[in-house]
């Protein structure tokens, strides 16, 4: 996947001030696909095993992961899409579709996460849930 679609897909952008950020699933730091991320990102990858080392628990604070991709992936997926045309042009209008007071909702829940993080001096937090 990364070397057939992702890095190709980058070569057609100007990605050269692109940072790259994985979560530390353990699937997703093998020796090799590190090698591969730190030779396309240099210095601007944050990873376990990256230059940079990713913050602490940021499922609990990276708003792609605690909205983003739940909310993408419920309204994609919603009409089932039998092609990769088909899954590609949801995927774009759900994006676009994405109101700004959804995400002024999404920007006000992370500061309350920031907050409790800082209260809890970097404890997990016992339950995550976006309200609308």
């Amino acid at each position: 996947m990364i070397t057939n679609f992702f890095i190709p897909e980058l070569n057609n952008h100007d990605a050269q001030e692109l940072w790259f950020q994985q979560d530390g699933a353990t699937c997703h730091t093998a020796r090799a696909t590190i090698d591969l991320l730190k030779d396309t990102f240099g210095d601007r990858l944050i990873s376990r095993f990256g230059p940079v080392n990713g913050p602490p628990k940021s499922c609990d604070l990276a708003p792609r992961d605690y909205f983003l991709w739940g909310y993408v992936k419920s309204l994609v997926y919603a009409d089932k899409p039998q092609t990769l045309d088909h899954l590609e042009d949801n995927i774009r209008r759900v994006i676009a579709d994405i109101r700004p007071q959804i995400l002024e909702k999404v920007i006000e829940n992370w500061t309350s996460r920031l907050d409790y993080i800082r209260a809890s001096r970097g404890s997990p937090m016992p339950e995550i849930i976006f309200k609308m």
